[in-house]
């Protein structure tokens, strides 16, 4: 399948862990896959509260193994800037109270370490993701 190109008009879901490696890397690469089959104008990034300086090597492998590739080459942070110019917010973790004040955000704590057990995680953020995309 062919990537779709983003321009300025697409709006912006931010999913959030606290690492920007792992959660929010799967969650951003099988958002794009779902809005992409569905010709959405919407484009999710993935970003993280305290960035490690690498991606999860589990979860590039896995994403591999299902045929996608993640957005990000390496972890980025927060910054204020996106929260404030994103239509969406979604976090694996908890968000400090100057991003609370400014959007909301809708919080996904249930889902299991990646590191784990990537298939479970995988399974519930990607039905997490059909339910979101069917409500917007």
């Amino acid at each position: 399948m062919k990537e779709k190109e983003y321009t300025s008009q697409d709006s912006v879901i931010i999913f959030v862990c606290e690492h920007g490696a792992a959660k929010s890397i799967l969650a951003a690469a099988y958002f794009n896959k779902l809005a992409q089959e569905r010709n959405l104008s919407l484009h999710a990034i993935a970003r993280g509260t305290h960035p490690d300086e690498e991606l999860s090597p589990i979860t590039v492998a896995g994403l591999h193994e299902d045929g996608l590739t993640p957005n990000e080459s390496v972890p980025q942070k927060l910054s204020l800037e996106e929260i404030e110019s994103a239509q969406q917010i979604i976090a694996f973790c908890e968000l400090s109270s100057e991003f609370k004040q400014k959007v909301k955000i809708e919080q996904w704590s249930d889902i299991p370490p990646v590191s784990e057990n990537y298939e479970k995680a995988r399974d519930m953020i990607v039905e997490y993701l059909r339910h979101l995309i069917n409500n917007l």
